[in-house]
């Protein structure tokens, strides 16, 4: 979703710090192997936003809902140091497939523990007590709810929970779209700034960016 002018849009990706020949080749497999998926990738600027968000909270323990061909994954890696852990979740051999071979080649498959099974139950097997230091949920919009709260009760003190989608192309504004997705993203952004736990901003970020931050 462009929720800026299309040419706004091009101007931020070129005054970004520009994808490597790695990303380029990651997205551009992406969109050859799942055309009708290749939406799902974060955009490019999206993915230097959470290399930079993960070095700047400082983060060694992050944790991503929602892998796909890992694009995102490698930008998470990225921004943790070299004894980091990123624990990524999905559901998807066939994808996470490519996440693979990509996080080999991109150096960062030794800081990644792949989980193939429902995120919730991967999540509710962490230890109870604030592990975590970075999440970035993007998954089935309905399980949010169910993981954001997983997560920020295992989130440490300043630690930060980044939620992807959460304008649904515009659609959390109008009550007449009643979507199963669209309805969980409306509770769930009434659910995060009502939170007292959390400081959080929404970001217009491509589709919507929140940051919720541990208090």
């Amino acid at each position: 979703m462009d929720i800026v002018n299309p040419a706004v849009n091009d101007y931020l990706l070129s005054h970004c710090t520009p994808a490597d020949d790695l990303l380029r080749e990651l997205a551009a497999e992406t969109r050859e192997a799942f055309p009708d998926s290749a939406g799902m990738q974060i955009s490019h600027d999206e993915g230097e936003f959470l290399t930079m968000l993960v070095r700047l909270v400082g983060a060694r323990r992050a944790v991503e809902v929602g892998v796909f061909t890992g694009y995102s994954s490698i930008c998470i890696a990225r921004g943790l140091p070299k004894d980091g852990h990123l624990l990524a979740c999905d559901v998807s051999d066939e994808w996470t497939s490519i996440a693979r071979r990509y996080w080999d080649r991109a150096g960062v498959a030794d800081r990644i523990d792949l989980r193939i099974a429902p995120a919730v139950e991967t999540l509710r097997a962490l230890p109870a007590e604030p592990v975590v230091d970075f999440a970035f949920i993007d998954a089935d919009k309905v399980g949010y709810p169910l993981y954001y709260e997983e997560l920020v009760v295992r989130l440490r003190p300043g630690g930060l929970i980044v939620l992807d989608n959460v304008l649904r192309g515009g659609r959390v504004l109008d009550p007449a779209f009643q979507d199963e997705a669209d309805v969980a993203m409306r509770r769930m952004n009434e659910t995060v700034v009502g939170d007292e736990r959390v400081d959080s901003v929404m970001l217009p970020v491509r589709d919507g960016v929140t940051l919720a931050r541990r208090r």
